[in-house]
């Protein structure tokens, strides 16, 4: 159980960020925390974080606060702090390439147009780390994207988002405790 595993949510801090599409990833790791009794209280390395165990595994749960775009700052902190393996970082995100609900297990990638995953790649100089995308579909016709990742889900999206950050979360833990091919075959159909 020496192995340390860090589970970093993506997402904007502050209350008027809280339930808009970019903040799904934290939504998971909030999810998370409260499935295995993790405190979310520690302030470092620009993130709110926890330690605990997940499927017998040392794990932090993170929530980088520098606002999406620096996200990678945070996680470029705990690597160095912790000298942790870049293969030992989960990375959960929105993404507007899946449709709402949609969610995709890949163990390494580009960050696609995604600016929180572009920071991370940039930062930590490797895109060879585990990352849970969740689907937020694309912005409708005239939207801005920036203004599309900031809004609210619909009613209609609700209990599909819901479901999606119960299975993401899920996907966190077979990746942890099976491996990440595990995690693919059972949460890529779904």
């Amino acid at each position: 159980m020496d192995e340390l595993i860090v589970v970093t949510g993506l997402g904007n801090p502050g209350r008027k960020y809280a339930d808009t599409r970019h903040n799904v990833g934290f939504w998971v790791v909030e999810l998370l925390a409260l499935r295995h009794k993790i405190k979310m209280s520690k302030v470092k390395f620009k993130a709110l974080y926890g330690e605990g165990v997940i499927s017998g595994k040392k794990v932090l749960l993170v929530m980088p606060q520098t606002y999406m775009n620096l996200s990678g700052e945070s996680v470029r902190d705990i690597i160095s702090w912790y000298k942790i393996p870049v293969g030992n970082i989960i990375i959960i995100y929105d993404d507007i390439d899946l449709p709402v609900g949609k969610i995709r297990v890949r163990p390494k990638g580009s960050a696609g147009t995604h600016n929180g995953m572009k920071s991370v790649i940039y930062q930590i100089m490797s895109d060879e780390f585990p990352r849970v995308r969740i689907g937020i579909d694309k912005p409708p016709e005239g939207w801005d994207l920036a203004d599309y990742v900031l809004s609210k889900f619909s009613k209609e999206e609700k209990d599909k988002i819901s479901q999606a950050v119960v299975n993401a979360a899920d996907a966190v833990e077979a990746i942890i405790g099976q491996g990440i091919n595990q995690a693919m075959n059972k949460f890529n159909n779904l």
